[in-house]
């Protein structure tokens, strides 16, 4: 856009004419002016440092050997973790080819089965323990219930009045639960 133009006078931006037909004058200029379209783009300290540095890590370059063999060529560069990965993701090849994977998994699932302990009710023994503390916890709840009723604090909602009923329901469950307990 600006032409320098320099004569005995100074340094002057010369006359340009505009979209619309019109003239602008020429503008003078002080020594040393650098126009707007040449002026560089700033660049912090950082910036200009990490385009300095050079973008590969050092011993790298860019000019690469040419590959003798592909599977020993690529084993001698990997990392020691990228070799254990190559040897895991081999086996489980071969196993799929080998079609062993079908039948250890199957095999895994029925010794679980045979261990987890299932009661006549369909409840694992783990759930019993778990259904028993459930048990206890709702008689507690009933015996404080009944308690209030009898100082005569509250009186009673529909479902507490139910509460309350399931009360025998659930000893019974109880004895029954301790019974399994036991034997």
């Amino acid at each position: 856009m600006a032409n320098l133009v320099k004569d005995e006078r100074g340094t002057f931006i010369p006359a340009t004419q505009r979209p619309d037909g019109t003239w602008r004058k020429e503008r003078r200029v002080k020594a040393g002016y650098v126009p707007q379209d040449e002026v560089p783009k700033y660049e912090s300290r950082g910036k200009q440092w990490m385009n300095s540095r050079p973008s590969l890590p050092p011993g790298v370059h860019l000019d690469t050997p040419p590959a003798a063999s592909q599977t020993g060529a690529e084993t001698q560069n990997l990392s020691k973790a990228a070799k254990k990965n190559e040897k895991r993701k081999q086996k489980k090849k071969d196993k799929r080819e080998t079609g062993d994977a079908g039948n250890d998994d199957g095999n895994t699932l029925a010794a679980q089965l045979a261990e987890t302990n299932i009661s006549g009710d369909g409840t694992a023994s783990g759930g019993n323990q778990k259904r028993l503390k459930n048990v206890r916890k709702k008689l507690k709840q009933i015996a404080e219930l009944q308690a209030k009723v009898d100082s005569g604090e509250i009186t009673l909602t529909q479902e507490q009045k139910d509460k309350l009923a399931r009360k025998e329901a659930l000893e019974e469950e109880l004895d029954e639960l301790e019974a399994q307990g036991e034997s």
